[in-house]
């Protein structure tokens, strides 16, 4: 991902090589995860555009609103001249990005599919954005991160763990999801890891069915773990007769962003207090 005479470049998540003739100096953001990996990697001066949701960090609530990730202002985009757009390959409308492009804007892609696909976006933003030490660093200082969590965690004896991104319809995720390699890397095992759909639909009969030991939710906001209590309803599953259902803020989780790592601590502190009640009925 060089700086050279052609400017820079950075191959994005799809394979594309993104070059610009030299680094970005007004960036559009189309996913609040994007937000905040640009923030992380030093591009924060450049950013001219968010979509809604990008509340972390603060200042980005600021910047101009460009609409939701799915349903952009096309208009508003072309208005603010960025040279730079970083999209959300799964999230935005491949109709809305491919306008973008037939207009003429540089389009990166993002979608962290693994844990170390978060550090490599954000050094090659900073590449594309002109800081890249600054990007470097934060990468390695969340590789680091990362590493003596896998230490800490990932041996650990397993914890079935049902994973709930939505209530209505009852949603969780797949083996291929992100929230997946959390779970693993926090030594959970994620009843719901062998189908298909990368965030399937099931119903309250299958959860049962899987009998997880631990509950884990997000929420409507990022303090309103209401979700939970509906599980009070079925105290025959192991999770609920433990007392093993835990919120964590939807933000630090179900974004693909560099606080995931946060989401994961919370979520590994969890998974051992399982551990820790699950030996103590041992004895």
């Amino acid at each position: 991902m060089p700086l050279s005479a052609l400017g820079v470049e950075a191959v994005d998540d799809v394979g594309d090589l993104v070059r610009l003739e030299k680094p970005a100096r007004r960036i559009v953001s189309l996913a609040p995860h994007i937000t905040e990996i640009l923030y992380t990697a030093g591009a924060a001066a450049h950013i001219v555009g968010v979509v809604s949701y990008s509340d972390y960090p603060r200042e980005a609530l600021r910047l101009a609103n460009i609409g939701n990730y799915n349903a952009l202002d096309i208009e508003r985009i072309f208005a603010l001249r960025p040279d730079l757009v970083v999209g959300w390959q799964s999230g935005n409308s491949s109709m809305q990005v491919a306008r973008l492009r037939e207009a003429g804007l540089t389009v990166y892609l993002s979608e962290p599919r693994d844990i170390e696909d978060i550090p490599r976006n954000i050094e090659r933003l900073g590449m594309l954005a002109g800081t890249a030490e600054p990007a470097r660093r934060a990468a390695a200082a969340f590789r680091a991160r990362y590493s003596r969590l896998l230490q800490d965690y990932a041996e650990r004896p397993h914890v079935s763990v049902f994973y709930q991104i939505w209530n209505r319809p009852l949603m969780t995720v797949n083996g291929e999801h992100l929230i997946n390699r959390v779970i693993r890397l926090c030594g959970g095992r994620n009843v719901f890891e062998d189908l298909m759909m990368l965030t399937p639909v099931i119903d309250v009969e299958a959860v049962i069915k899987t009998n997880p030991e631990a509950i884990i939710a997000g929420g409507m906001g990022e303090n309103d773990p209401t979700w939970l209590e509906d599980w009070r309803r079925y105290p025959s599953l192991p999770a609920v007769r433990g007392g093993n259902l835990f919120f964590i803020p939807p933000s630090l989780l179900q974004r693909n962003g560099p606080r995931i790592l946060d989401g994961a601590e919370r979520l590994c502190q969890a998974l051992e207090r399982v551990r820790v009640k699950r030996k103590s009925t041992e004895h």
